[in-house]
C-alpha cells in the first residue's frame, strides 16, 4: 500500500539527494533551500519570493553591464520583467564569458570597476552558477605589475591579471567581431585566475507567441529568354540591413526567415577591391565572369561599382537631426540603450563645422536638442542620455517635425540628413507604409535624406523601415550590438553619410548570339521597367563615399543544354527570332548602361561598358572579387532555398569563401566564414 508524500517532503528529499551528489555542493544547496521553497498558499499566479525584480541593486548592476558591454542575453525580457536566480546566473554567465572574451582582446576594455561587481554578484549566485554544469573561469581582480613580479617565473607571473585602466568598452581591434567571440568560445584563451565555478551556455530562447515581425515577401528572379527579353534594368542598393539581421538569427540559434535573406544585401555587407575611380567620375566600373559555381554549365558575370573615397578633411559639413523613436516598444537593452550609445559613436566623430538636431516621438513628437555645434559633444551626450521609452508610436509626426528642423538648419552646399533610429513599429498618426513612403518621397527633393537604422527583435518591422530608406535616398542598416554600430557609423562613416552618387540606375543588354538566358541575383524590390532607366524623374539607388556595390547576373550560354527549365514562349510572328548585330560585337556577351546625378544635380549622366566572351577553358582564375561574392551569393541561395541553387551547399559556400577571403584586413569575411559554419551546425543539430 503506497502513501502520498506532501510536496514540501519531496523537496527536501530533492535537496538532500543533490547535496549527496554534489558534496561541495551540499552547504550552499541546504542555505538556497529556504528560499527556494515556494510557500503552500502561494498561488500559481503570484512571482515567488525567489524572484529578482527589476529594481534589485543586483539587477541593474547586472542590467547595466549587459548594455556597457553587448552582452547576448539568452533570457528573453530581461531588464524589463522579474528573474528567477537561475535566469539571472545565465545571464550573469552570459556576461562573465563576454568580460573574458573582451579582457583577452584588450585588457583596457573591462574597468577594474565593472570586475569587481562581476565577482561580488558571481559570488552571491554561485549555487546557481554552479549547478549550471560547466566550467569557466572566475574574473579576477587585476594586481598592478611591479618590479618583483616582473622579476618571477612566468608561470608565477600568469596567475595574476594585468591592470585595468578605465577605458571606453569599444576599444577593439580589427579582425574582432562579437560573432567571432561567441561561436569560438571553446578556443577561446581564459583569464588565469585562482579557481573556476560551474556553469554552462544555454541555448538562446528564440522565438515568442507574441512575434510579429514582419518581412515583405521576395520571389526569386527568375530566367528570362534572351530572344524575348534581353534588357535588365534595376536600381542599385547599398543597404546591409539584412545581413546583420540574420547574422542575429544564427548567432542565436536559429535560421532566418526566407524573407528575411535580400541576396545582394549579404553581399554588399563587403566591400570588395575594385579600383577607384578616375577623372570626375564619382565611381568606377569593374567586371568579371567566370564559371557559376553552383551549375558550372552557367556562367557567372559580376558587375562592382566603387565610389570615390573623400578625406575627412574634404568633407562638407553635416546637418544631422537624430530621429529618436522613444515609444513603450523601445523599452528593452537592445532597442533604446542601444541607440544611445550607437549615436554616442558617431557624435565622438563630429566636427566644429558640423550640426546636431535630437529629435523624439512616442505619443507626441518634440524637440529635445535644437542645432548645436559638433565640438559640444557633452551637451549632445546629455541630451541622449536623457532619452527614455515609454508610450504609443507617433512616428509620422516625427518624421515631418525632423525634416522641419533639418529645413531650418539647412546647409546649402552641406550633407544634410534625417538620422532615423527604431524598431519600425508605427502605430500612431501616418502609419501606412503607403502614406509613410509618400510623405519621405515629399521631402528628399528639398536635399535632406534619410538614413535609417534598425534596432531590437520581437516586432522588428523590417519592410517597413527599408522602404523609408529607399524612397528618402538613403540607407538602410540594421544594428544588433556595438560592434555593428561601429561599423555602420564609425568605420563606414563617409559612405553612410555622405552620398556622392543618386539615383544610379543598371541597365544590361544581353547579346543572343552568345547568351540564351539570363537571371538577376538579388534586387528582386530592386527592379524597374526598362523606359524608366532614361526617366530621370524615376527614383533609383545612391551611392556614399567610399562604397561598393556589386551585383551578379547568372547567365545560359547559348547552346548549352541546361537543367533549368526556362520559359516556353510562342514563336515571333512578325520579328526574327536570334537575329544579332554585326560581326564587330560578335564575341561580346552583354553591354552595361549605368546613370546616375550628383548629389545636386536633376540631370543624369550616361557610363556605357561592354563585357567580352572570355575563354573559360583557359586557366584563368576568378579573383578573390568574384570568388567572394559567389560565396555569399551561394549562401543566400541556401539559406533561402532557393529553386535555382543548382549544388549550392554550405561546403560549396566554405570553399568558395576560403579561397576568396583575402587580405581580411577588418575581419568581416573570416566572420562570415564562422557565421557558415555556425549555420551548418544548426542543420546538423536539427
Amino acid at each position: 500500500m503506497s502513501y502520498p508524500i506532501p510536496s514540501k517532503m519531496w523537496q527536501r528529499v530533492s535537496i538532500l539527494i543533490l547535496c549527496l551528489l554534489i558534496p561541495s555542493l551540499g552547504i550552499a544547496v541546504l542555505r538556497q533551500s529556504a528560499t527556494v521553497a515556494i510557500p503552500a498558499n502561494q498561488t500559481p499566479a503570484t512571482t515567488p519570493k525567489t524572484s529578482i525584480l527589476p529594481n534589485h541593486p543586483d539587477y541593474q548592476a547586472l542590467q547595466a553591464l549587459v548594455q556597457q558591454y553587448s552582452c547576448v542575453v539568452p533570457v528573453q525580457n530581461f531588464g524589463t520583467l522579474p528573474v528567477t536566480r537561475t535566469e539571472f546566473a545565465t545571464v550573469l554567465n552570459a556576461c562573465v564569458n563576454r568580460s573574458n572574451e573582451l579582457i583577452t582582446t584588450d585588457p583596457k576594455i573591462v574597468t577594474p570597476a565593472d570586475i569587481k561587481i562581476l565577482q561580488r554578484l558571481q559570488s552571491e549566485f554561485a549555487p546557481e552558477l554552479a549547478i549550471l554544469k560547466s566550467p569557466i573561469d572566475k574574473l579576477e581582480a587585476p594586481s598592478p605589475i611591479t618590479p618583483t613580479t616582473r622579476g618571477r617565473t612566468q608561470t608565477e607571473s600568469t596567475r595574476k591579471t594585468q591592470p585595468l585602466p578605465t577605458a571606453l568598452p569599444l576599444s577593439i581591434p580589427s579582425g574582432s567581431s562579437v560573432q567571432d567571440r561567441v561561436v569560438n568560445r571553446a578556443n577561446m584563451p581564459k583569464l588565469q585566475t585562482r579557481g573556476s565555478i560551474g556553469r554552462v551556455a544555454p541555448e538562446p530562447q528564440i522565438g515568442s507567441r507574441f512575434n510579429t515581425e514582419n518581412y515583405n515577401r521576395i520571389e526569386d528572379n527568375p530566367f528570362h529568354r534572351v530572344s524575348n527579353d534581353p534588357l535588365s534594368t534595376f536600381s542599385i542598393d547599398v543597404d546591409t540591413a539584412s545581413y546583420s539581421n540574420v547574422r542575429r538569427f544564427i548567432t542565436q540559434g536559429e535560421l532566418p526567415p526566407k524573407d528575411a535573406v535580400r541576396i545582394e544585401e549579404l553581399i554588399n555587407y563587403f566591400t570588395y577591391n575594385y579600383p577607384q575611380p578616375k577623372g570626375n567620375r564619382p565611381f568606377s566600373v569593374t567586371t568579371e565572369v567566370a564559371a557559376a559555381p553552383w551549375n558550372p554549365q552557367h556562367k557567372l558575370v559580376q558587375v562592382g561599382l566603387q565610389g570615390k573615397r573623400l578625406e575627412s578633411e574634404t568633407l562638407p559639413p553635416s546637418n544631422l537631426v537624430f530621429l529618436i523613436d522613444v515609444s513603450g516598444s523601445m523599452d528593452d537593452p537592445n532597442k533604446l540603450p542601444l541607440v544611445q550609445q550607437s549615436l554616442k559613436l558617431l557624435v565622438n566623430k563630429l566636427r566644429p563645422e558640423d550640426r546636431v538636431s535630437l529629435v523624439v516621438y512616442a505619443g507626441n513628437a518634440g524637440l529635445v536638442l535644437p542645432a548645436t555645434p559638433g565640438n559640444q559633444k557633452s551637451t549632445i551626450m546629455a541630451a541622449i542620455d536623457r532619452l527614455e521609452a515609454g508610450g504609443s508610436t507617433a512616428g509620422g509626426q516625427g518624421i515631418e517635425l525632423a525634416y522641419k528642423i533639418a529645413k531650418q538648419s539647412f546647409l546649402k552646399s552641406g550633407n544634410n540628413r534625417v538620422i532615423l533610429a527604431t524598431d519600425g513599429d508605427f502605430n500612431v498618426g501616418v502609419s501606412s507604409d503607403g502614406d509613410l513612403t509618400r510623405l519621405i518621397e515629399q521631402k528628399r527633393d528639398q536635399g535632406i535624406f534619410l538614413t535609417v537604422l534598425g534596432f531590437g527583435t520581437g516586432n522588428y518591422k523590417d519592410g517597413k523601415m527599408e522602404q523609408l530608406a529607399d524612397k528618402g535616398n538613403g540607407n538602410y542598416a540594421y544594428i544588433d550590438t556595438l560592434l555593428e554600430a561601429k561599423k555602420v557609423l564609425v568605420n563606414d562613416l563617409r559612405g553612410t553619410l555622405f552620398t556622392i552618387a543618386k539615383d544610379v540606375k543598371i541597365q544590361v543588354e544581353f547579346n543572343p548570339a552568345k547568351v540564351q538566358a539570363y537571371r538577376l541575383i538579388g534586387y528582386e524590390n530592386r527592379l524597374l521597367q526598362n523606359q524608366d532607366f532614361n526617366d530621370d524623374k524615376k527614383d533609383a539607388g545612391d551611392i556614399g563615399a567610399g562604397h561598393s556595390v556589386t551585383a551578379l547576373y547568372e547567365i545560359i550560354p547559348t547552346g548549352t543544354k541546361s537543367d533549368v527549365k526556362l520559359p516556353e514562349i510562342d514563336p515571333l510572328r512578325y520579328q526574327r527570332s536570334g537575329e544579332t548585330v554585326s560581326d564587330a560585337a560578335g564575341n561580346e556577351l552583354m553591354q552595361v548602361k549605368l546613370r546616375y546625378k550628383l548629389p545636386q544635380d536633376s540631370t543624369s549622366q550616361l557610363i556605357t561598358q561592354t563585357i567580352q566572351d572570355d575563354d573559360l577553358r583557359t586557366d584563368q582564375i576568378p579573383s578573390t572579387n568574384l570568388r567572394f561574392a559567389a560565396a555569399v551569393a551561394t549562401f543566400g541561395m541556401v539559406l533561402r532555398d532557393s529553386e535555382y541553387k543548382g549544388d549550392a551547399s554550405y561546403d560549396l559556400v566554405m570553399k568558395l569563401a576560403t579561397q576568396g577571403k583575402g587580405e581580411d584586413q577588418e575581419g568581416y569575411r573570416g566572420e562570415f566564414i564562422r557565421l557558415v559554419e555556425q549555420s551548418r551546425g544548426l542543420i546538423t543539430r536539427k
